[in-house]
């Protein structure tokens, strides 16, 4: 029996986890941040601070910050279903208080982060040189990583020396499967 070889994207993809989904939604009316807080027990508001009233959930562990505008958002998710169940508790704890929000609103994702490993080290100077310089950023001296910026998927990857990779400005999950698959097809060619 031949034993199966899995390709070195496939093996990197398979490490991607998803470290953080920010959307963001609105419920269509202006808020009394203060009041607000009030009526809430796990928000935080300190206009002088910031100037959105932020709401934690537990599980899943996320943040709502919601702005005087009736904006919201969503962060520190690890998934796209977390960003809808920890929306879904806020919008139900402020219609339990008595805010109008309107009945299905739509949340928009904006970005997500997610990490993967390459499995080996890298040579940042090598893969700086071999990239070419256009869509490159590496100062060494300023910043460890090396900025790659894909226009297909348009996400930026920052690889490190040790072969870990931070994927971020997509807006879907295969958009960090895409951008590895590429990274590791170009850096097979150099």
């Amino acid at each position: 029996m031949e034993g199966i070889t899995i390709s070195k994207s496939e093996a990197a993809k398979k490490t991607i986890r998803i470290e953080n989904v920010v959307a963001s939604t609105a419920i269509g009316q202006e808020l009394d941040l203060k009041a607000l807080a009030l009526e809430f027990d796990v928000a935080e508001y300190d206009p002088k601070r910031f100037p959105g009233l932020v709401y934690r959930t537990k599980n899943p562990k996320t943040a709502a910050l919601i702005f005087k505008s009736g904006k919201i958002v969503c962060t520190g998710a690890k998934s796209i279903d977390d960003v809808d169940v920890g929306l879904s508790r806020v919008f139900k704890n402020m219609r339990d208080v008595g805010i109008k929000v309107v009945d299905e609103p739509q949340i928009v994702v904006q970005n997500i982060v997610a990490s993967a490993d390459m499995g080996t080290e890298l040579n940042l100077n090598a893969i700086a040189i071999g990239l070419g310089l256009e869509n490159i950023e590496y100062e060494p001296e300023v910043f460890p990583g090396l900025v790659y910026r894909l226009s297909n998927p348009k996400v930026v990857v920052l690889l490190f020396g040790s072969g870990k990779l931070v994927i971020t400005g997509g807006k879907k999950i295969t958009d960090a499967e895409a951008a590895v698959e590429k990274i590791v097809g170009e850096l097979d060619l150099l």
